[in-house]
């Protein structure tokens, strides 16, 4: 094992490639483990969750739109040009409390370094449903901020009953001429406010005791409809729609931490004075400690304060 390293980045997308091209043109040498997709992270890419997104239109600097991937191959080509090393790897497990910070790779090596930044980020819950992932992208979503525009004067289908739920379903009344939530039960999970605004909105309707059995039509290679099952009585019937919002949460991808970092009441990672964990020198970026926000412009604000956290934090240790 050679020396350690400065600072090894865990995962990439915008946060860890914004804290790789900071941490790079500071000399500091960055390490990045990008991720790579494995049966328990389908989702886990090199580049993240916006390898999954087909356009990207509320990004500065892009006034005619990018797609999700050209956007993650500028980021990674510029941490590249800055000179950060990086392997499409996971990081299996992890020894974080003391002086030096371990980190073993999905092969089975170990790398060692004074500071590490996590920026794994989080996937998308899905149903599960063959239909479904063979429409990702082509109408199926698990991000109203991000595809709502696309999907204007549609009527379309959001599964779930939380806040997140009623949040993408307001925010896609703007763009559809429908919205029709589908709920597993005949109540909601989430906050009264939340509900009545929803129940309010002319263009929500729900549609209690329900799940997909089905995205149709993958045949047509679109979205046109949903199959749904009673969850009471067990009959099916068919919604027709544009598009399907998936809002059942998100899973923070942090399983190899072992439970090493503080983390909130649904699994982020919990960050005090910018981006620092419990742990010192271990830092956090990006949508695995941000469950508000989950946009690429602020996983990439939060990726360059931890670098710069990271890059202070190792001045003052004399590293």
């Amino acid at each position: 094992m050679s020396q350690p390293r400065k600072v090894i980045i865990v995962g990439s997308g915008p946060a860890g490639y914004t804290a790789a091209i900071y941490a790079s043109r500071a000399n500091l040498e960055p390490l990045m483990f990008e991720g790579e997709p494995s049966a328990e992270a389908p989702d886990l890419l090199p580049g993240g969750q916006l390898m999954l997104t087909t356009e990207v239109e509320n990004y500065p600097g892009f006034p005619d739109g990018v797609t999700g991937p050209d956007m993650m191959t500028m980021f990674r080509k510029q941490a590249e040009r800055f000179g950060t090393e990086m392997h499409s790897l996971n990081v299996a497990e992890c020894e974080l409390d003391g002086e030096i910070k371990r980190v073993k790779t999905s092969e089975g090596e170990w790398h060692e370094a004074r500071a590490v930044i996590v920026a794994t980020g989080a996937s998308a819950k899905w149903l599960g449903l063959e239909s479904e992932t063979l429409l990702r992208n082509k109408g199926v979503s698990a991000c109203a901020t991000c595809d709502g525009a696309f999907f204007k004067d549609r009527e379309l289908v959001v599964v779930g009953g939380g806040d997140t739920a009623m949040e993408e379903a307001q925010f896609l009344t703007r763009f559809a001429s429908k919205v029709y939530v589908v709920h597993r039960r005949d109540t909601l999970r989430a906050s009264k406010i939340m509900q009545e605004r929803a129940f309010e909105n002319p263009k929500i309707e729900f549609l209690w005791n329900k799940e997909v059995k089905e995205v149709l039509d993958v045949s047509e290679g679109k979205v046109t409809g949903v199959r749904l099952v009673d969850t009471q009585n067990g009959e099916e019937s068919v919604q027709s729609c544009g598009g399907m919002f998936l809002a059942i949460g998100h899973q923070p991808n942090t399983a190899f931490l072992n439970g090493q970092l503080e983390t909130d009441d649904l699994g982020y990672l919990v960050v005090k004075n910018g981006t620092k964990t419990k742990l010192d020198g271990v830092f956090a970026a990006g949508d695995v400690a941000d469950h508000v926000y989950r946009q690429a412009v602020t996983a990439a604000g939060m990726g360059c304060q931890a670098a710069i956290d990271c890059e202070r934090w190792l001045e003052a240790k004399g590293y």
